[in-house]
C-alpha cells in the first residue's frame, strides 16, 4: 500500500513539474545545440505578440475612445513592425494585456504577457526577475502636493502621510528616507498610480511619491493645476524606463533590442516623442511642453 502510495506521488510531482517547466522555460535547446526562443516561436506561429499596458498616462493608458495609446505603446507597434521584418512574417498582430505595478513582473515570467509596454524603471533587482530593453525614458522620483500644504522637500513631510504604489520603487525609497532622516512618515499603499494622485487632491494624505515625468502629466490635466507643486527635491537619481520581457527568454530580449535600436535610429523616433511630450493630447487636451532630455539623445545616438 505504502509503495502504491509513494508511487503515485512520485507520479504527481513529475507531473506538476512537466506543467512548471511548460509556463517558466522559454528558452530551450533545440536538440542540435542551438537555443530556442518560446516566445519567438510562438510569435511566428501565431503573428501575435502579447503586449502589457497600464494607466500611466502619457506612456500608455486607455483614451477617450476607448482605444490603447501611449508613447510606449507608440514605440511597441513600431518595434512590432521592425520584429515582422526581421523574422519575415506577413503579420503580428498587438493583443493588449492589461496589467498593474503589482501584478507585472507574475505576468510577464508566467506567460500573461511577452512584453511590457509602460514605463518600468530599469533597477538592478528587478534586472535578477526581468529583461530590460534599451531605455526609452529618463526620470527621476518626486513628491507632488497641494500648494497649500507648503511641501518643497521631503523634511517638510516630517510625521505625515505618503501615498505610494503597490510594485514601485517608490516605496522602499521613502521608506528609507524615512528611516535614515527619522522622519516616521505614514506610507498608504495603492493598487494605481491614479488612486495615490487621487488621495492627494482630495486632502487624504499630504503627499504622493511618484516618477517626476508621471506627476507632471496628472497635473495637467487635473482640471486646476495651480493647485499642485511638485517638490524641488528629488528622491535618488536619475533612472531609465525600459520595457520588460522575460528574464528566461534572452532571445526574446535580443530581437527586442534590436527592433527597438532601429527604432531609435530612423527618423520617426523624435516625431513619436514629440506627439507626446511637445503637443496637445488626452482629454482635456493638455501639453507636457517637455523636450527629449539630454540622457535619453545620447543614449539613443550611441552604439548599441
Amino acid at each position: 500500500m505504502m509503495a502504491a502510495l509513494t508511487t503515485r506521488f512520485l507520479a504527481l510531482v513529475l507531473v506538476v513539474l512537466a506543467v512548471v517547466s511548460r509556463v517558466y522555460a522559454q528558452d530551450v535547446a533545440d536538440g542540435q545545440g542551438h537555443t530556442v526562443s518560446l516566445t519567438i516561436e510562438r510569435l511566428r506561429q501565431t503573428h501575435v505578440l502579447r503586449v502589457g499596458y497600464g494607466t500611466a498616462a502619457p506612456f500608455s493608458f486607455t483614451n477617450a475612445n476607448g482605444d490603447i495609446s501611449g508613447y510606449s505603446i507608440d514605440l511597441c507597434r513600431e518595434m512590432a513592425e521592425e520584429m515582422r521584418q526581421i523574422l519575415q512574417l506577413p503579420e503580428i498582430r498587438t493583443e493588449y494585456v492589461f496589467r498593474t505595478p503589482a501584478n507585472r513582473l507574475q505576468l510577464l515570467n508566467e506567460g500573461g504577457m511577452d512584453i511590457e509596454c509602460n514605463a518600468s524603471t530599469n533597477l538592478p533587482e528587478r534586472r535578477k526577475a526581468a529583461n530590460f530593453a534599451p531605455a526609452h525614458f529618463f526620470m527621476r522620483t518626486r513628491l507632488v502636493s497641494l500648494k497649500r500644504n507648503n511641501i518643497h522637500k521631503l523634511e517638510d513631510l516630517r510625521g505625515k502621510s505618503v501615498s505610494v504604489v503597490l510594485g514601485t520603487v517608490n516605496i522602499s525609497q521613502i521608506l528609507q528616507l524615512s528611516r535614515e532622516r527619522r522622519l516616521g512618515l505614514v506610507t498608504v499603499p495603492v493598487d494605481e498610480v491614479e488612486r495615490a494622485f487621487e488621495l492627494v487632491n482630495n486632502g487624504s494624505v499630504s503627499a504622493f511619491a511618484m516618477d517626476d515625468i508621471l506627476l507632471h502629466e496628472m497635473i495637467a490635466r487635473s482640471g486646476h493645476p495651480q493647485d499642485f507643486s511638485v517638490s524641488e527635491e528629488g528622491l535618488g537619481e536619475p533612472a531609465a524606463y525600459g520595457f520588460m520581457t522575460r528574464i528566461n527568454d534572452p532571445e526574446f530580449a535580443d530581437l527586442v533590442a534590436k527592433a527597438l535600436w532601429r527604432v531609435y535610429r530612423s527618423d520617426r523616433m523624435q516625431k513619436i516623442y514629440d506627439r507626446w511630450f511637445m503637443q496637445p493630447f488626452g482629454e482635456p487636451p493638455h501639453c507636457l511642453n517637455l523636450p527629449m532630455s539630454a540622457e535619453l539623445r545620447a543614449m539613443m545616438e550611441s552604439v548599441e
